[in-house]
């Protein structure tokens, strides 16, 4: 039985093939080259990189490579959206139990600034990234992380990722959705050939796609200031409405330290004096992004040190502290305001007055 599953980041999960292409070319004709077309470029790509920068540019020392690399690489919020059916992908393993790890040659600033843009970020115990030789890495990740070869899938989408994959003893699934053909990829003799995820967690039996998704586990919090204000979040996630903070559960963690972590990641603030308030059954809410069914588990909770300190990841748009009166006439989404109203009715937060 599959029960960890270690994940390439570009091609795979990321269509990142674009900017890493323009960025390459930018490096070469930096040096005087020409540029390179994409089938081109497919067609002589390598891992580890090393290799392929010695062939192209074997005078140039790889630091600069590396740094001229950093420089050029697109930097906007479109510059690298999620490949199709990667999203559910992450949702039903992370709902089937799986442990997931990213191990990627792609910059770690990159990886990590990607992930929390596209949403996915919290679905990993662990952003291997910056990795030369995947065939030397992926045995030391697999130790450090106490996965055994035989419960481990390493799923990418170059014959490099399928050669570290065997390196290591464990099922190699490759996609053909990135830098190597389907052609390309059955030379290397992977265990599994898809032409993307969306047949994967059949084959690896942790669950089925579209509606027969199981529903996940969620974790969001009314934060309370010292003033008795609350916070509230706008995001595009939710159709740009106000809503609260929160996150899906990892694997291991309980609904509390879940709950501290995605605060944190998302606002930077510390809480406590954490209450339960209620668990909502989401199903298909048609204010949210996507299909999906959540089960919200939600806490009023008390914010520690300097309201004002609060740091918004690349999920959110805006927030504003407001009195609870205040906060129920912005547009929000619908479970946040049930939220909001049942606070109220148990106590927690009295309607119209700054709560104590």
């Amino acid at each position: 039985m599959v029960k960890n599953l270690i994940l390439d980041w570009s091609g795979t999960l990321a269509d990142d093939l674009p900017s890493v292409l323009a960025t390459t070319n930018r490096i070469l004709t930096h040096f005087g080259r020409g540029e390179m077309s994409r089938e081109e470029f497919r067609s002589v790509f390598r891992l580890p990189y090393t290799e392929f920068y010695l062939d192209v540019l074997p005078e140039v020392p790889l630091a600069d490579l590396q740094r001229l690399y950093l420089q050029h690489f697109p930097t906007g919020p479109d510059a690298v959206p999620i490949l199709p059916h990667a999203h559910e992908f992450l949702q039903l393993a992370v709902a089937g139990g799986k442990r997931l790890v990213v191990l990627s040659s792609a910059p770690a600033q990159h990886v990590e600034h990607q992930a929390k843009a596209l949403g996915v970020h919290s679905y990993f115990e662990r952003l291997c990234c910056g990795v030369i030789d995947k065939r030397v890495q992926i045995t030391a990740l697999l130790d450090e992380m106490g996965m055994l070869a035989a419960e481990t899938a390493f799923i990418g989408d170059m014959r490099h990722d399928i050669d570290a994959g065997k390196a290591a003893g464990v099922i190699t699934v490759a996609t053909a959705t990135g830098y190597d053909s389907m052609a390309a990829l059955l030379t290397s003799e992977p265990d599994v050939l898809v032409p993307d995820l969306s047949c994967l967690p059949r084959l690896l039996g942790f669950g089925t796609t579209g509606s027969n998704a199981p529903p996940i586990a969620t974790v969001g919090a009314l934060i309370v200031n010292d003033h008795g204000e609350l916070l509230m979040i706008r995001t595009h996630k939710w159709s740009h409405r106000w809503g609260i903070p929160g996150g899906k559960i990892k694997r291991g963690e309980t609904s509390e330290a879940a709950l501290s972590r995605e605060i944190q990641e998302e606002t930077a603030l510390d809480i406590t004096d954490i209450r339960f308030v209620l668990v909502q059954d989401c199903i298909e809410p048609p204010e949210f992004e996507r299909s999906a069914h959540f089960l919200l588990m939600n806490y009023v909770v008390r914010c520690v040190g300097d309201p004002t300190r609060v740091i918004l990841n690349d999920e959110a748009e805006a927030f504003q502290w407001l009195p609870t009166a205040a906060a129920l006439q912005l547009d929000l989404n619908e479970p946040t305001r049930i939220l909001i109203e049942e606070a109220i009715r148990r106590g927690f937060i009295p309607s119209g007055v700054s709560p104590e």
